[in-house]
């Protein structure tokens, strides 16, 4: 790794740094990715935008597996790779941080963060807008459902497991308290949009930074690779951390292939 992390403080020594991170830097805090080394080849059909808004039954499966999955979710903390990104932002080194991720582990570890895609740790109702806390949505649901939880020793990436057919069909899905309608976390679902304002917020760090960082995202989905482009089209330069290739490989000065939490604490030791 020495010859990596030499190339790492190189090109980031002495930059104002904005970063972008995916779900790989949470994966070793138990959290999986989509299309990490371990997952990429075990294809999981994620949550569809369209899906969920039209369809009672999806809401159904989501909210089953979903309040099944929520205590391990919740219960996972930030890692060194978190910890040593909140160390930077800290000392100035980053400037800005933006996370595909809807974990709140950014938070957690002390960084300041624009979500692109939402938080789990909020719900919404599609009907009349009204935001309440996750926690207080899963003890309605799980005060629904008495018999429903149980142990869970892994969770998918949207925070919920697999469950058989019959068991969601039992499950009765709490409707919003205010006025009764459906429920949605408030995340960016696959097909949804992320906000033209956080887009417009996430391009202003980017282009403000001097060098992009980008960790543990395979830059798949559109919303992540725009940035890499942007700083990409503005000279900016790009060094990506990352578990395999990336769809950004072709834009960036630098690639590593390592592990967030092992390459990032030293880098922060080195920068300062």
């Amino acid at each position: 790794m020495s010859a990596d992390l030499e190339a790492l403080v190189s090109l980031l020594r002495d930059r104002r740094v904005a970063v972008l991170t995916g779900a790989g830097i949470s994966t070793e805090s138990g959290i999986p990715d989509y299309r990490g080394p371990q997952t990429r080849h075990r294809p999981r059909n994620p949550i569809q935008h369209r899906e969920f808004v039209r369809d009672a039954d999806v809401r159904q499966r989501y909210w089953a597996r979903a309040t099944r999955g929520w205590p391990r979710f919740a219960a996972a903390r930030p890692n060194a790779g978190h910890v040593a990104l909140a160390r930077l932002q800290d000392r100035g080194v980053v400037g800005g941080l933006l996370t595909q991720n809807v974990d709140r582990l950014h938070q957690a570890a002390g960084s300041s963060t624009l979500e692109l895609h939402g938080s789990l740790h909020e719900v919404g109702c599609l009907a009349c807008g009204a935001r309440e806390p996750r926690a207080s949505v899963h003890d309605r649901m799980a005060a629904r459902n008495p018999d429903f939880l149980a142990e869970v020793l892994a969770v998918a990436p949207d925070g919920d497991v697999d469950l058989e057919p019959d068991v969601v069909r039992r499950f009765d899905v709490a409707p919003c308290r205010r006025c009764g309608g459906p429920l949605k976390p408030h995340v960016v679902f696959f097909g949804g949009s992320v906000p033209k304002t956080v887009v417009e917020a996430a391009y202003a760090i980017v282009e403000a930074a001097d060098a992009l960082l980008v960790v543990g995202s395979s830059l798949t989905v559109f919303s992540g690779y725009r940035f890499v482009r942007r700083a990409a089209q503005r000279a900016i330069p790009v060094a990506i951390v990352n578990l395999g290739p990336t769809r950004g490989d072709p834009h960036a000065d630098l690639r590593v292939d390592a592990h967030a939490g092992v390459i990032l604490p030293a880098l922060a030791d080195r920068l300062r």
